[in-house]
């Protein structure tokens, strides 16, 4: 592993996001140093108590915060933790003259309305797609609309509140249901705003890769086995590696590219969703500047790479090596598909014992409510398998997952 001395890198974050532990642990691999930037003056996590304590809604105020302490001792590097923190790593590395995207790319990669239309100008290929705004009545809004379509959410993550409708009663049911799901969403405009677009049949692909010096490199592509169809579309496995030809996943790679131009990104990680229509179009879903969520990024991980090392390097302008686990592997994240209070998980003894199955980590907690999609944004945990092939992969984590039993109990409303 390669070593950078006497550097510190600038973490900007939640504070309670699960992705502090693992930046840390990767910034201290490199050698450097770690600061976090985050409103978690009274956190209970040290590193984030004794950080930097910036608002994330005064921009100018936190450009201030960030060079004042880059002054006392400097930066060698920024990142934004997930989607809704690159934009503010893009001002602050822009205003040290850090390796940066410029701060519209990184928004652009954070609102769907705002990707969809730079794209659509490129000529890159996405869906059909409108604007809903549920301020005015729906009704005199729907003249015109693709059958079916899908309604999401401006800015929301792990498909909350994506919802398919193949007719206009779905569609108004749709959007009632919506307005109590973004009214919690972060901006005015986005608590009144829906994307419409049309729904793509066909198979669906998560990209992991990454920018430097504008050129884009894949770490892998990941097959999604489980059919996502809707209604709601909650992600399941992923695996790796893909079973589509070397020739098709150059085409994607290209594709990527082409809309990484267009958003105007040149350095750190890409995370990307695609689909394939049965034309074999592909065809762009999502472009974030962000490596993969959750500790689905632990598939990654081996003794010479780890996701989060190559957005540190990348963001010091050090890129290290990658690479990808000899054997296949895969993950499945747990669904929700029952509302109540979790009171125990049956069968996991069991479905550890299954052949290729590595580890099962559940991360809901007993009493915990859970919430189903599209009101929920949680997964019960992570199935992590390895083997000789895909497809032996997605049949051990099936087999496992099958034997897992989530017991609830009901919630009771007090009036």
């Amino acid at each position: 592993m390669t070593n950078i001395k006497d550097r510190r890198l600038l973490l900007i974050s939640h504070h309670n996001s699960y992705r502090i532990a693992p930046y840390i642990k990767a910034a201290i691999n490199l050698g450097l140093e770690v600061t976090i930037a985050s409103e978690g003056q009274h956190s209970l996590v040290s590193e984030v108590a004794n950080g930097l304590h910036i608002d994330f809604k005064d921009t100018d105020l936190m450009l201030e915060c960030i060079m004042n302490e880059n002054h006392r001792k400097s930066f060698s590097g920024i990142l934004g933790s997930d989607d809704q923190t690159v934009e503010l790593a893009a001002y602050a590395a822009r205003a040290l003259k850090l390796p940066h995207n410029p701060p519209s790319a990184a928004q652009y990669s954070t609102r769907k309305d705002l990707a969809r239309a730079q794209l659509a100008l490129a000529g890159c290929p996405v869906p059909i797609h409108c604007l809903l705004d549920l301020s005015r009545p729906i009704n005199k809004q729907l003249a015109g609309l693709p059958w079916p379509c899908v309604l999401k959410p401006l800015n929301m993550s792990a498909s909350r509140g994506v919802i398919r409708a193949d007719n206009e009663t779905e569609f108004i049911t749709a959007c009632e249901r919506l307005r109590p799901i973004i009214a919690t969403a972060q901006g005015e405009f986005e608590q009144n705003h829906l994307l419409i677009e049309d729904y793509i049949d066909g198979i669906e692909i998560a990209y992991e890769g990454f920018l430097h010096d504008g050129k884009l490199q894949t770490i892998t592509i990941f097959d999604k086995p489980d059919p996502l169809v809707g209604p709601y579309f909650e992600e399941t496995i992923y695996v790796t590696p893909s079973t589509l030809s070397a020739g098709f996943q150059l085409k994607i790679q290209a594709v990527i590219q082409d809309a990484c131009t267009a958003y105007g990104l040149t350095t750190g990680a890409i995370h990307a969703e695609c689909r394939i229509d049965r034309s074999n179009k592909i065809w762009i879903l999502e472009i974030a500047s962000r490596t993969i969520g959750g500790d689905c990024a632990r598939v990654l991980d081996n003794e010479n790479f780890g996701i989060e090392e190559l957005a540190i390097s990348l963001a010091i302008d050090q890129p290290i090596e990658t690479s990808m686990p000899e054997q296949a592997r895969g993950v499945m994240m747990i669904p929700v598909r029952e509302k109540g209070l979790l009171k125990r998980v049956e069968g996991l003894l069991e479905a550890n014992k299954i052949k290729h199955i590595d580890k099962i980590d559940i991360i809901i907690r007993e009493g915990h409510e859970l919430v189903p999609l599209p009101e929920g944004n949680q997964y019960l945990g992570y199935i992590f398998a390895s083997a000789d092939t895909s497809e032996q992969v997605t049949a051990a984590i099936r087999e496992a997952y099958g034997l897992l039993r989530f017991i609830t109990a009901p919630i009771f409303k007090i009036n």
